[in-house]
């Protein structure tokens, strides 16, 4: 089904294999994940995204502002469950009930489908992308 073609495109995505290589190697330290944590906090804070701060405060936007953002949302969701020892699936977990709430459930067609998950697609890695150079540019210790 599209779905299925959907998440497993996603799962195939280097940077998200990359992403859970790093992360187990950071999640087993509780220093490398308080740094990791801070610096991801500090990149947004600080402006390094090419994002709007704002974005990120979840507690003045709208259910229909963060229907248009769900990437962000699952970034931010993603941070919130950052901590040492955490279970890289429940993180995995975490962006598939996202996907599920956000691009699967609201599809009422195929086509509607595939627009909202092409679009979720695009936005999702070029907001890791735009974490990944920050981070790399400002941050580089963070990555273990």
């Amino acid at each position: 089904t599209e779905v299925t073609v959907f998440i497993e495109r996603l799962r195939r995505k280097t940077d998200l294999s990359n992403m859970a290589k790093t992360m187990r190697t950071v999640l087993n330290s509780n220093s490398k994940v308080t740094v990791l944590r801070s610096d991801l906090h500090a990149v947004i804070d600080q402006g390094f995204l090419d994002v709007p701060r704002n974005l990120f405060q979840k507690k003045f936007r709208s259910p229909e502002e963060l229907q248009n953002d769900i990437e962000l949302k699952c970034l931010n969701d993603l941070m919130s469950l950052l901590a040492p020892s955490a279970d890289i699936r429940v993180l995995l977990n975490c962006v598939s009930s996202n996907l599920q709430a956000f691009v699967i459930q609201p599809s009422r067609s195929k086509e509607e489908f595939r627009k909202l998950a092409s679009d979720f697609q695009l936005r999702w890695n070029f907001l890791l992308s735009a974490v990944s150079k920050a981070m790399t540019l400002n941050y580089a210790d963070s990555f273990g």
